[in-house]
């Protein structure tokens, strides 16, 4: 059975910094596409970024191009997802997928649980 187990939201203050966590079992994702997506209130979920393995290739959303860092540890089936610069319009929740079309897909095949982001102003 596939779980994605995220860790790491809270609340943090404007311009604040985060640090997701996202690990996966009951089989590897080496060679598929990992990534994250969030849902704010009120809002219809969206992409923020993704990751190919091994080609690494990276695609971020524009709203977090520049602020935002995915990275992957294969051998921990771990995906991660490095926020700075947060913003209260970053308040939302934050999904883990993985086995997705590479690019900036509005779909998973996989789905964790959410974490909840909450920035204060």
């Amino acid at each position: 059975q596939v779980q994605l187990v995220e860790s790491g939201g809270g609340l943090v203050q404007a311009g604040g910094s985060l640090r997701l966590s996202c690990a996966a079992s009951g089989r590897t994702f080496s060679g598929y596409v990992m990534g994250w997506f969030r849902q704010g209130p009120g809002k219809e979920r969206e992409f923020v970024s993704s990751m190919s393995w091994p080609g690494r290739t990276i695609y971020y959303s524009d709203s977090v191009k520049g602020r935002f860092t995915i990275s992957r540890d294969n051998a921990k089936n771990t995906v991660y997802l490095q926020m700075n610069g947060l913003q209260p319009e970053d308040t939302a929740v934050y999904y883990c997928a993985a086995d997705m079309p590479q690019g900036r897909p509005t779909t998973a095949k996989y789905w964790g649980q959410g974490t909840q982001v909450t920035v204060s102003s």
